[in-house]
């Protein structure tokens, strides 16, 4: 059964680490997404894929 309150506490510390970088080192950020327009597409896929898994399988074993 999903509970509401777990979905939503992981939004929130989910947006509390995506605000850090640009928070702390907003300069750095901007040449962190610079070089991200030089990768290619299959390797922003190979790692997007990578962290999906990695999600799942912490998920899996935290709830498990």
């Amino acid at each position: 059964m999903l509970d509401w309150s777990d979905l939503f506490a992981a939004l929130a510390i989910f947006l509390v680490f995506e605000g850090l970088m640009p928070f702390a080192h907003p300069a750095a950020m901007k040449r962190g997404l610079a070089t991200l327009l030089t990768v290619p597409d299959r390797a922003l896929r190979i790692a997007g894929l990578g962290s999906i898994i990695a999600g799942l399988l912490l998920l899996w074993v935290v709830r498990g």
